[in-house]
């Protein structure tokens, strides 16, 4: 844990928008580019969850209370890995963490709050 430096995050009312990005600098680009990349959320008093994932030649993944609002993408040449949030709503207030898996090792930041008010 602590490997990645989420940043972005931060206080928005319900209905605005926020941009987490995650560099991935330790990770070299051609590693990089076959590493699945996710953002997971962690809420007070629940379990972590995945948020997002995509992977190069797969199908990108959105869990079901985030699909149409929430964009995963990633940009290999500045090693950067980026979550959109629009239509944020309270209930997406948690702290969220950005996952890289090289398939040998599994990188996790130390997570960025969002918090959504009504």
């Amino acid at each position: 844990q602590g490997q990645l430096m989420e940043s972005g995050g931060g206080l928005v009312q319900a209905g605005g928008s926020l941009r987490l990005s995650c560099p991935a600098s330790r990770i070299i680009t051609s590693v990089l580019s076959g590493s699945t990349l996710a953002w997971y959320r962690q809420a007070p008093g629940k379990q972590r969850e995945l948020v997002a994932s995509t992977r190069s030649g797969s199908s990108t993944y959105y869990t079901d209370s985030v699909k149409g609002r929430f964009t995963i993408s990633r940009d290999n040449a500045k090693k950067m890995v980026y979550l959109q949030m629009n239509s944020l709503q309270p209930e997406d207030t948690a702290v969220y963490f950005c996952n890289v898996n090289t398939g040998q090792t599994d990188y996790w930041g130390r997570g960025t709050q969002v918090t959504v008010s009504a």
